[in-house]
């Protein structure tokens, strides 16, 4: 279990820094709040009624490619340029990212600050829950930043799409790593998406998401080794990261990035593009 004797990565900052950091001028507080229909729980609503004193709210779902059918697929770099000037993040700020759930989509939007050049961007380690139970503060209703200017500096090489997926497949020094529970890897246990298939991608490894966060929060590294480990994956070698639809495939970069390990890339369609396209093989168990 993570203890407070630190952070798990050096991507992850601790409630007192950002306590002692609030008002800072150039530190960005960022909610970045999203949960699966099945939780039963509004990120915004939740966000309304209780945040991190000068957080401002990041919707996955509206910085997000709306030419696309697919969820919250990342926007052309024009376009979240200008998402981050209205809300006023700028060139040069330190962005620490949190969630509601402890540790479930501030690592995607994480990756997508680092996707879209930001050097000085961080998770929350613990996120809400861990601020809630020290009785730090809390503030209400929406914060309006003054909007600055924001450069985005697109990292391809951190996006896979289905292509790269099957030529990672198809070569044994590539890995695919999936973050979905081992039931809907298998096809024993559905999707959450209504008409989606469950199953896997020939050849891909199942390291689910919960393996390697405890309490809301990312284990310690010698247990993010083992986890990949007894999945069967070399950190040493490639890694392609997907999962459902693009989020917690981020905690799995957060977590190689805990090792000093870079992904090969995420896949942003995810299971959600794969099983829905038609001509895409899918493995099931059992």
């Amino acid at each position: 279990m993570n203890t407070d004797a630190g952070p798990a990565s050096k991507s992850l900052v601790c409630t007192q820094w950002l306590q002692d950091h609030l008002d800072a001028p150039d530190v960005v507080v960022v909610d970045g709040s999203y949960y699966l229909a099945a939780m039963k729980r509004n990120a915004r609503e939740e966000y309304l009624a209780g945040h991190i004193p000068g957080a401002i709210f990041f919707d996955i779902d509206a910085v997000a490619d709306h030419s696309s059918s697919l969820p919250h697929m990342l926007p052309s770099p024009e376009a979240f340029s200008s998402a981050m000037r209205a809300m006023g993040i700028g060139d040069g700020t330190t962005i620490v990212v949190y969630d509601g759930a402890g540790l479930f989509s501030a690592p995607r939007v994480w990756w997508t600050f680092r996707t879209f050049g930001v050097r000085d961007v961080y998770v929350l380690d613990g996120g809400l829950p861990k601020w809630k139970a020290e009785g730090r503060p809390l503030d209400f209703g929406e914060v309006k930043r003054t909007p600055r200017h924001f450069t985005a500096r697109f990292n391809r090489g951190a996006v896979a799409d289905a292509a790269d997926v099957q030529r990672a497949l198809s070569q044994s020094d590539i890995q695919v790593v999936d973050a979905r529970s081992a039931a809907r890897f298998a096809g024993t246990a559905p999707e959450p998406r209504p008409g989606l298939k469950s199953g896997h991608m020939p050849g891909a490894f199942n390291l689910p998401w919960e393996t390697i966060v405890e309490d809301g929060r990312l284990v310690a590294p010698d247990r993010i080794r083992s986890a990949f480990a007894g999945a069967g994956i070399d950190v040493d070698k490639p890694v392609v990261t997907t999962c459902g639809s693009g989020v917690s495939a981020a905690i799995l970069w957060l977590a190689l990035d805990a090792l000093g390990k870079e992904p090969k890339g995420l896949y942003d369609g995810s299971w959600t593009e794969w099983a829905s396209r038609g001509d895409l093989p899918i493995a099931t168990e059992g």
